[in-house]
């Protein structure tokens, strides 16, 4: 008996896609780690790089958003994980949008929050880096 199966999305990214969202890991790790060591030291060139970093990683996260919106159009409607990272990246991308915001203000004005932000938006491309970068393949076997 021989089983067939029917891949309805890509097993792994493409190698442009996998760069795009590998890099928006450490940008936004970069940018926590700015924001902790602005809220112990007080310097505020922590905070201006943190407001670079978050701006690269926005832009990693918005092209890998293209392709995740690219791959969701051309995967099968039953499959629920490619609906599930194209969610994860769009919120990730939309609250380091608002974290970027946060990092706007004036100084110390934004430091309880922007580190919070910071904190969310790392896990969030954390955990859309390691979905998006396993077997997304949910193939039916006869």
């Amino acid at each position: 008996m021989t089983a067939t199966v029917h891949p309805t999305y890509r097993s792994m990214p493409g190698p442009l896609h996998a760069i795009l969202l590998a890099g928006t890991v450490p940008l936004f790790l970069g940018a926590l780690l700015s924001d902790i060591a602005y809220y112990q030291t007080y310097q505020i060139q922590w905070s201006n790089f943190a407001s670079w970093l978050i701006a690269g990683g926005l832009v990693f996260c918005g092209l890998a958003l293209l392709f995740a919106l690219v791959n969701l159009i051309r995967a099968n409607r039953k499959a629920g994980r490619p609906v599930m990272y194209f969610l994860l990246l769009l919120v990730t991308w939309m609250l380091g949008l608002i974290n970027a915001f946060e990092h706007a203000k004036d100084a110390w004005a934004a430091m309880p929050s922007s580190l919070i932000l910071s904190v969310i938006v790392t896990l969030l491309a954390c955990v859309a880096a390691c979905l998006g970068l396993t077997n997304l393949r949910s193939g039916d076997v006869e």
